[in-house]
């Protein structure tokens, strides 16, 4: 059986936790930040786990070997 690709895409987005969670950053703090509050601003720092199971596992079906 040949090797499984890694959708290079997600892999860059997203990781797979020790415990087996799938951990993002949020989008929205690029540019523009001025518009933005301050404590939305301190809020999109912190990285975040995806909540729904059924994109958990679409995610980790993307990242064969995470």
């Amino acid at each position: 059986m040949p090797k499984l690709k890694t959708k290079k895409g997600v892999a860059k987005r997203f990781k797979v936790t020790a415990k087996g969670k799938v951990k993002y950053a949020p989008c929205n703090k690029s540019h523009l930040l001025t518009n933005k509050k301050r404590s939305r601003i301190r809020k999109l720092r912190e990285s975040d786990t995806v909540s729904l199971g059924k994109h958990e596992k679409y995610l980790k079906r993307l990242l064969p070997y995470a």
